[in-house]
């Protein structure tokens, strides 16, 4: 059995020209999602006791030939992706499912699919490993990555005149030190996600089933929308022992 770590790579951005080949920390955006999957392939040790150890295919899918050279230099395998599932308004699923054929057209038999989004590089080296053990050892059938948050959230007022909404007690409010997990709020930051391949199948969609959260660490929650983003993303990487140029 294998598991298949897609990662998805337009030419195309509209925020940061050319974002997937940014320099960050002295490589490209993408090389750090690739280089993090790598070092998931290679942790034997993360494979829980009696269970089989299985292949990790790690894929990069895009239409575009210098993201592809990049992604072959840095030791991922390369997926051209049609040029129809590249546009600016394309989902994300259906790449995932095209390198599903391709791969099992090879004959390859999936017991996971991940998803990794290279916008969000920041991850311990452990991380991607960690999840697919949680996958497997929970049997969800889909495992959603987030990032924890403090309950004080507020809504706006619902009218002119109106009084602004506390999403938590503000005459109870607790010491963000003292909130137990089960009084935390979970974002989904697009980072991470893993999952049945009949899930992918069957409801075209990355999360259904039964779903469970993996718990990211809040250094984890970095995403490259800006490039004052950047200089977070080396910051953090450098902390978590990445090395950066």
């Amino acid at each position: 059995m294998s598991v298949l770590v897609v990662i998805p790579a337009r030419g195309g951005s509209k925020g940061i020209p050319r974002k997937n080949l940014l320099p960050v920390g002295g490589r490209p955006l993408i090389a750090w999602t690739i280089a993090q999957a790598l070092d998931a392939r290679d942790r034997p040790a993360d494979v829980d006791a009696g269970a089989p150890a299985e292949e990790v295919i790690v894929a990069v899918s895009t239409e575009d030939a210098e993201i592809a050279q990049v992604a072959a230099a840095h030791g991922a395998r390369v997926i051209d992706r049609p040029a129809e599932l590249a546009a600016d308004a394309s989902p994300t699923e259906p790449t995932v499912l095209h390198a599903m054929d391709v791969v099992e057209a090879e004959g390859a038999e999936l017991s996971a699919v991940v998803l990794l989004q290279a916008t969000s590089p920041v991850r311990h080296p452990d991380t991607i490993a960690r999840a697919i053990a949680q996958f497997r050892r929970s049997g969800v059938d889909s495992l959603v990555g987030v990032v924890p948050e403090s309950p004080f959230f507020w809504r706006l007022p619902a009218g002119e005149g109106e009084s602004a909404e506390a999403a938590y007690d503000v005459d109870a409010r607790p010491r963000r030190q003292k909130l137990a997990p089960a009084q935390m709020h979970y974002f989904e930051n697009g980072s991470l996600y893993v999952t049945s391949p009949r899930i992918y199948r069957e409801k075209e969609n990355r999360i259904g089933g039964r779903v469970g959260l993996f718990v990211l660490d809040e250094v984890e929650g970095v995403d490259i929308d800006t490039l004052t983003d950047v200089a977070a993303a080396e910051s953090m990487l450098t902390r978590l022992g990445w090395r950066t140029a």
